[in-house]
């Protein structure tokens, strides 16, 4: 640098921006925190105001280079949603957010919005059991046809689900979650947009939409490979102390604006309370996810030498020559904190650790500063066929844990005393 010359502004990183971004203390009586908004409609200045703002509620015109849209009723927006979702962009690098009361809210409006009878959902398998409720039984209803492929197998898998009449013709999106649910399985985010452009046509555009609640926001970031939208539970790693349900949706403007007019509609938007309490969360997001995915790795090398578990399935053990290994170094940074794991002697000795476990809480969600565990074959996924849970790696041995905060020793001896 020269003499004379002005040295360039850094732009802070999103841990940092999450204290105070999209907040202003003047306009709240000099409030350091953002307070609860805890109301249900706002006062118009004038009449003409009013006016202005329901004709951008409803779209009747376009909105000014500097305008915003006012605030009208909570249902449509409030101060606290607001900033939450300008924060929660930051993450994912995305243009817009919308927040909902659950993530199967954000799923369900999102997918209601984007999708019409007659088109063609591709997903992977294995999903979140109530995502998987949804395409299988709920989508049908409105003519919408879900279809299936196995995650960790690669693209081609994906396109052989899709050799069916007219089912790539009629492809409206590709649906993942990855990693799987709970078998930590991969999916290419990259090459499932690659194969939702080479499928598109100028009059239809196949979207790729991803669910990123085991890894993100800040081990994945599925929109730099290429995803059009992410979708999390809030629930679980943002909200991060299993007090709050929540859910949210990020990406291009013009998706997300369609969405959110649907749930001004369904009135899926979250409360004001919750908002807070997310943006709350959100202060210590890095702090928690960091410390629980050290100690995931403590836990998941312990269980892989241990004589009574015949398999682990985490993304920190993946090996070069893997199937997944290239596609783990690709798309994301960290392995995360889930581990599922399988006991031999089947759910007989997979019940007698979960009750024997005295640290580790039995109940299902993930993502809190405590750890859980739960048994997806008869719990999370407890709705799924059988044999279609055998086809999907789900066993009837396996354990999934969601690793907390606590310090890794004491996890490992309660994990130690429960084989026992």
């Amino acid at each position: 640098m020269t003499l004379g010359q002005t040295m360039p502004e850094r732009t802070p990183k999103p841990e940092s921006l999450m204290m105070s971004h999209g907040y202003k203390p003047e306009l709240s009586e000099g409030a350091l925190k953002c307070p609860i908004f805890q109301t249900s409609t706002f006062v118009f200045r004038n009449a003409r105001e009013g006016k202005a703002f329901f004709e951008l509620a409803y779209g009747l015109r376009e909105r000014g280079p500097s305008e915003e849209l006012g605030l009208i009723y909570s249902r449509l927006n409030n101060p606290d949603l607001e900033i939450l979702e300008k924060r929660l962009k930051l993450w994912d690098g995305a243009e817009e957010c919308a927040v909902f009361e659950s993530g199967m809210a954000a799923t369900a409006t999102t997918l209601l919005e984007l999708l019409k009878p007659g088109d063609v959902l591709l997903y992977s398998e294995p999903l979140y059991g109530g995502t998987d409720y949804l395409f299988r039984h709920i989508l049908s209803r409105f003519g919408i046809e879900a279809v299936g492929f196995p995650a960790g197998r690669g693209i081609g898998a994906a396109e052989t689900s899709l050799a069916g009449p007219d089912l790539k013709e009629r492809l409206a999106m590709i649906y993942v979650e990855t990693p799987a649910n709970p078998t930590n399985a991969l999916v290419d985010i990259a090459g499932c947009a690659k194969l939702a452009r080479r499928l598109s046509r100028s009059d239809r555009r196949v979207l790729v939409a991803v669910d990123n609640t085991f890894l993100g926001p800040l081990w994945q970031k599925p929109l730099e490979h290429g995803a059009d939208l992410v979708l999390y539970s809030a629930t679980k790693f943002i909200g991060g102390h299993s007090d709050v349900i929540a859910g949210a949706c990020l990406g291009r403007k013009e998706l997300l604006q369609r969405i959110r007019t649907l749930r001004t509609f369904l009135g899926t938007m979250t409360g004001p309370w919750t908002g807070w309490l997310l943006m709350r969360s959100l202060e210590t997001l890095k702090l928690r996810m960091t410390c629980q995915m050290k100690n995931a790795r403590y836990v998941a090398d312990f269980l892989k030498s241990h004589r009574k578990v015949s398999r682990v399935y985490y993304l920190g053990h993946l090996k070069p020559g893997s199937p997944d290994y290239a596609i783990y170094r690709r798309q994301c940074s960290a392995p995360g904190s889930v581990v599922s794991f399988d006991v031999k002697g089947g759910e007989a000795a997979a019940f007698r650790v979960l009750d024997r476990l005295k640290l580790i809480k039995l109940a299902v969600s993930l993502g809190g500063t405590e750890s859980l565990a739960e048994h997806p074959a008869t719990m999370t996924h407890a709705d799924v066929a059988k044999d279609e849970q055998l086809r999907m790696g789900i066993t009837d041995g396996m354990i999934r844990l969601s690793i907390g905060v606590e310090n890794p020793d004491d996890l490992i001896d309660d994990l130690r005393r429960a084989l026992r």
